[in-house]
């Protein structure tokens, strides 16, 4: 698939999302599909929008999302090179996702991952990692790890919202973004 291509296919991933029923059920906002390149050969998995990004429609715009660009420009890349996204599309109103909704996200997120194609998943957090992988992580044990699938390499990173509510992990998720960014030379 061209990038024009892979383009409309994400175009009409999110209008199916924005569209979706399921999604929207106890949620809040505006449907926040994603953004990024369609053939980005890393992708950032968060767990869900937060309040600024249901506003916005964008992901990763508030205080965690600052952090996470700033990780991303240290790590060697540009958000022109990345698709940043989340495997629950809305804000779910009770905050964190409820296991039916990473469940349902999963449909629309593998449908994305399959148009874009990345060589790394950075999974921030246990969210992204149940929703990807199946099954729960402890994140404080595998994180600036990896694990290959289907041919993509994913990788266990704190989410970036960890240091705002302990700023003990900002080290600890700095040092995460070092390994990636030796992952992402391996490449």
């Amino acid at each position: 698939m061209t990038r024009a291509q892979k383009q409309k296919a994400l175009d009409r991933i999110a209008q199916e999302i924005r569209n979706c029923k399921i999604c929207k059920k106890d949620k809040i906002g505006k449907a926040v599909p994603g953004e990024g390149v369609p053939d980005a050969d890393v992708v950032f998995l968060g767990e869900a929008p937060g309040k600024l990004e249901a506003e916005t429609g964008r992901p990763f715009v508030g205080r965690a999302g600052k952090l996470l660009r700033s990780l991303i420009k240290e790590a060697g890349l540009k958000d022109e090179e990345v698709f940043i996204t989340s495997p629950v599309k809305y804000l779910p109103k009770y905050v964190t996702p409820k296991p039916s909704d990473i469940e349902h996200g999963r449909k629309h997120l593998f449908e994305q991952l399959a148009v874009i194609e990345p060589k790394i998943v950075v999974l921030m957090g246990s969210v992204a990692a149940q929703a990807v992988l199946h099954e729960k992580f402890a994140i404080a044990k595998v994180h600036g790890t990896t694990i290959q699938q289907n041919g993509i390499t994913y990788f266990f990173s704190y989410h970036p919202a960890a240091p705002l509510h302990n700023p003990n992990l900002r080290l600890e998720l700095k040092k995460d973004f070092m390994e990636l960014k030796s992952l992402i030379n391996q490449k």
